[in-house]
């Protein structure tokens, strides 16, 4: 059966924390992860309520720091069904060895997490020569890297994206541009201008389509810019389930009715194809 939907933004949360301890990057725990968590066996009864065939679970950083054992041990439950992205202390001069410890666990992703709900602004950590041993390492074993960061970083992940023009990166909630204005979107420029690497996909997630619903933003003119220029095989849908508030269900419906207006094909790009180019372990 060809896959119809893969989720590369979920997240999950243990209720055993002497199995699984609270060290949330920061010092703090995230608000979502401590007031509306959801477990693996959740998130799974969730993906077959919404008819999501696939996923690459994502490590809960403000959850458990640099420790991903639980997604790690749900990936082993279910290796077929869903893969995992995991972090790791990239600037620790043991990062080559922790990134091939989760792959060896099992993981197919990493990512780094350099601002978030607990660590607001940007860490300069993709400026720190410190960085390029691991990502090195990821891009031999033919990982994609998944970057949360703010605008302010652009400059040094540029120079990263031109040293390793090989190395899928992946770029979380599309940066969250400023479209409120409408069409042409000049806040959103920064972004745009990231299509011209060739190693640089977008996640689109519940935060984005969201927001292109909001002021003059229409998902029409906000995506179909946003295909234009990095083309729907560099675009892959994320839930961001449990850390957006609503069901998975009414955020899979979001998804949809935004996307509609796009070819068949584009649409399939978005939902599933562009995300099983990025997590092989996923393919059909």
């Amino acid at each position: 059966m060809v896959t119809r939907l893969i989720d590369i933004h979920p997240h999950i949360i243990s209720p055993d924390t002497q199995r699984y301890p609270l060290a949330p990057l920061g010092g703090e725990q995230s608000g979502w992860s401590a007031k509306r968590p959801a477990t693996f066996e959740q998130y799974l009864a969730a993906m077959d309520s919404a008819g999501i065939d696939k996923a690459a679970i994502v490590h809960s950083s403000t959850t458990y720091g640099f420790d991903n054992s639980y997604v790690a041990d749900a990936v082993a439950e279910q290796p077929k069904r869903v893969d995992g992205v995991f972090s790791v202390d990239i600037l620790a001069p043991d990062a080559s060895q922790k990134i091939r410890h989760w792959v060896d666990r099992g993981l197919g992703g990493l990512r780094i997490f350099t601002t978030g709900s607990t660590m607001p602004g940007q860490a300069p950590w993709l400026e720190d020569p410190r960085i390029l041993p691991g990502w090195k390492t990821a891009g031999d074993l033919g990982l994609s890297i998944c970057v949360q960061m703010t605008p302010a970083a652009i400059p040094q992940l540029e120079k990263l994206l031109i040293q390793f023009p090989k190395t899928p990166v992946i770029i979380d909630h599309m940066l969250k541009p400023n479209i409120a204005d409408g069409a042409p979107y000049p806040g959103a420029q920064f972004l745009f201008d990231l299509a011209r690497f060739e190693n640089v996909y977008l996640k689109m997630t519940s935060r984005n389509t969201a927001e292109a619903q909001l002021g003059k933003a229409t998902p029409e003119t906000f995506f179909g810019r946003v295909v234009k220029e990095f083309g729907a095989n560099r675009i892959a849908w994320g839930s961001n389930f449990p850390a957006s508030e609503g069901s998975i269900i009414d955020i899979v419906n979001d998804l949809k009715k935004c996307i509609a207006f796009l070819s068949p094909q584009d649409q399939h790009w978005i939902m599933a194809g562009t995300a099983q180019k990025l997590y092989p372990h996923l393919a059909d």
